[in-house]
């Protein structure tokens, strides 16, 4: 079943097209990648299905409804969640506090009324389980500024789990990782699609996308020029030339 339809989606800034004419659907259950060379427009087309920016053509639908002019927190609501490559935890805040916040933000329209009415047993416990999940719990008091890059990444994982969402948008979540931190941040991306959660990944990591990736979507100056399995898009001549450079 696809949670997400992309139909035909253009994003222009001015004169420049940083979208063009992009199609494609994301089930549940399945890790669908989104690769291509710098500049090819992947962390616009999240800006577009995240409510950051609204496309200048085109439709996306999620679960069916149409999601094309809602705002961030609508569309969050509705079960997509996201990080970003640039962390963003709130950094004077606890590990805890910040799982927590997210988990609010269903409810509560500001980050001051999310915190205090969710500190009930209940609550604290779920928000423990996706600290434990993301390998948080001896850090549950540290603030979020003294975390290594590798915890405040697994920090903003947990935070979008806190939405509950159906769809969750990971933007090169191994950026800047080593081998070891990213192969722990694989196996938390390998529970969440566990749980019928469909994932879209934007990943420079080309050994992250074709072990977690049964499908890829590949993007250049903002078109998608390929969609297959890793073994398509290893031997395709467009993907190759889009990365390497056409031979002069």
């Amino acid at each position: 079943m696809s949670l997400l339809e992309v139909r035909a989606l253009s994003k222009e800034f001015g004169g420049l097209r940083a979208l063009d004419g992009v199609s494609f659907t994301a089930g549940e259950g399945e890790i669908l990648g989104i690769i291509g060379p710098n500049g090819a427009g992947k962390t616009t087309l999240f800006n577009l299905i995240s409510g950051v920016y609204p496309p200048s053509n085109g439709e996306m639908s999620f679960q069916g409804e149409s999601i094309l002019r809602l705002k961030p927190h609508q569309i969050s609501r509705l079960g997509i969640g996201r990080t970003f490559q640039i962390v963003r935890p709130f950094q004077n805040l606890d590990v805890e506090t910040n799982v927590l916040v997210a988990f609010g933000h269903r409810y509560y329209p500001s980050l001051w009324k999310s915190s205090a009415p969710f500190r009930q047993p209940g609550i604290l416990r779920e928000v423990q389980t996706l600290i434990e999940r993301a390998g948080l719990r001896p850090y549950t008091k540290q603030l979020a500024k003294n975390l290594p890059l590798g915890f405040k990444k697994r920090l903003e994982i947990a935070r979008a789990l806190a939405l509950r969402p159906r769809l969750l948008l990971l933007d090169e979540p191994s950026a800047g990782l080593r081998f070891e931190e990213s192969a722990q941040l694989m196996e938390l991306i390998r529970q969440v699609l566990d749980e019928g959660i469909g994932v879209l990944l934007i990943e420079h990591n080309m050994h992250v996308v074709m072990d977690l990736c049964k499908r890829i979507v590949v993007l250049d100056h903002g078109s998608k020029i390929a969609e297959g399995s890793p073994e398509e898009i290893r031997s395709n001549s467009l993907v190759i030339q889009a990365y390497l450079g056409k031979e002069t």
